[in-house]
């Protein structure tokens, strides 16, 4: 099996993604000896938050640990959310809403931003169909906060101009 071992270094002071968490400020490289074994840890900061996480720095890329999407890559995001075909046995309802749920919050805790916005565009089409649930609300919200801080970041706008441009996309019909 070839492996690769080309392993993302991120250093202090960049941002980075950590999955389900969204966007992290490396605050520092720290040694730290825990249950005998010493190792290097990220330090990591959500941005917006007071939650701080600690990923060891040969762990990082297993946990998903990425840099920031490209502004090449946020084309591809919009397209998602610009899709509106209904070809998903989500949308057409032959899917409890649990096990809906369940995939949605997956795909969430991936990291892949191109699964986030899918979820994105699934919900949104479903609350065109019926009322969504408490849950599905708070994964939709979810979702909308994961792509609007990596957008914002990634194209270095204002928080609030990007939710606008997204809802735009989502409530401007084919």
């Amino acid at each position: 099996m070839g492996e690769n071992n080309k392993m993302t270094i991120f250093k202090v002071g960049t941002k980075a993604v950590y999955p389900a968490h969204g966007v992290v400020q490396v605050k520092a490289v720290e040694s730290k000896e825990i249950c005998g074994t010493k190792k290097d840890y990220y330090i990591l900061q959500v941005i917006d938050s007071d939650v701080t996480v600690m990923v060891p720095t040969d762990n990082a890329d297993t946990v998903g640990l990425r840099d920031v999407i490209s502004k090449s890559q946020i084309t591809r995001i919009y397209k998602i959310l610009k899709n509106k075909s209904k070809d998903d046995e989500q949308l057409n309802g032959h899917q409890s809403w649990n096990k809906r749920y369940r995939e949605y919050s997956d795909k969430l805790k991936s990291g892949d931003i191109f699964e986030v916005a899918s979820v994105l565009k699934d919900i949104n089409m479903l609350q065109n169909d019926k009322d969504l649930s408490f849950g599905e609300k708070r994964i939709m919200d979810s979702a909308l906060s994961l792509l609007v801080k990596e957008i914002s970041i990634a194209k270095n706008l204002q928080e609030e101009k990007v939710t606008k441009e997204i809802d735009k996309i989502l409530t401007t019909s084919d």
